[in-house]
């Protein structure tokens, strides 16, 4: 694999950056993840920090040196770090469960594969166009898809901040999968919180890491964002690859995995040690997966 990779986050006006971002590759797969905790319950940044480790803990263990199953991988690490949340509360009897955004891409066999819950957002370009992005699990979303509210009047609308999906929350999350979708030279993902997207048109994102490198408009874009919303800037935080051809010159942001040892595992995601609990042993990791299995088997038979 060849890929170029940037992330940065900043906090903007607020008191603390409750969000959280960073990948890990082994020589044939590669992970980025984003999450945007929730700054209406306590302790964001921990839910936000769960999901990261999470996904990262499981990453490493599975990528061997590629995934067996994408699309169930994503789901299950995903249902995963939801688990872990409530496990952290429990533990620290907190009053109120730490909830967060999460999304997430998985490269590898040159495809990319997504999922998310949440307002926190993939988007993938190709040649200057958008190709898709997610769509967000907030009561905004749903009113633009219906046609009730138009897009020039998102920014001010009172349901602007609402979801109604996240991890955390008390009952089992909606994981939306996407994906698979073939790689080109110079396919862009991006990853991102509503601090971000939430400032800047569309049209703005796609045009500057169409025409600059990752490296170089991820700060763009997390500048003009900042100075859009002023003060009141919420968290703002973007993490993106743009993938390259295997057999053209490497740039010098390029990073070359073709040579790495089948056991090499390589991650910015930091190990917040006394602060998160301890992770889930592989028993506890397999029984939880069979658990989350048969609630989301018997939510669907309920709603047959």
């Amino acid at each position: 694999m060849r890929f170029s990779v940037y992330q940065e986050s900043r906090k903007g006006g607020r008191r603390s950056n409750q969000d959280r971002m960073g990948y890990c590759f082994t020589r044939d797969a590669l992970l980025m993840v984003l999450a945007d905790g929730l700054g209406g319950h306590a302790l964001g940044e921990v839910a936000a920090q769960q999901a990261l480790q999470t996904l990262a803990h499981q990453f490493q263990a599975q990528a061997r040196p590629a995934v067996r199953n994408p699309a169930d991988f994503l789901q299950d690490s995903i249902m995963l770090a939801h688990r872990q949340i409530h496990r952290y509360a429990e533990a620290k009897r907190l009053p109120d469960i730490p909830r967060t955004t999460v999304v997430c891409c998985l490269v590898q066999n040159g495809q990319i594969h997504w999922a998310h819950a949440g307002d926190s957002r993939l988007y993938l370009m190709r040649r200057g166009q958008l190709l898709t992005r997610t769509r967000d699990h907030s009561k905004i979303e749903n009113l633009l898809q219906q046609e009730r509210v138009l897009p020039m009047h998102v920014a001010n609308h009172p349901e602007r901040n609402k979801l109604y999906n996240c991890l955390g929350s008390p009952n089992l999350p909606l994981i939306d999968i996407g994906g698979p979708v073939r790689l080109e030279p110079g396919d862009v993902a991006l990853l991102c919180s509503d601090g971000l997207w939430g400032s800047l048109d569309e049209k703005v994102l796609v045009d500057t890491l169409s025409q600059l490198s990752v490296v170089q408009a991820i700060p763009t874009l997390i500048e003009q964002a900042l100075r859009q919303a002023g003060e009141g800037a919420d968290n703002t935080t973007a993490i993106g690859m743009m993938w390259e051809l295997e057999a053209q010159a490497a740039s010098e942001e390029a990073v070359m995995t073709d040579t790495l040892p089948l056991n090499a595992f390589t991650t910015s995601i930091l190990e917040h040690d006394g602060s998160e609990g301890d992770l889930l042993s592989e028993e506890e990791i397999e029984r939880s997966i069979a658990e989350i299995r048969a609630a989301i088997d018997k939510s669907s038979n309920l709603m047959r």
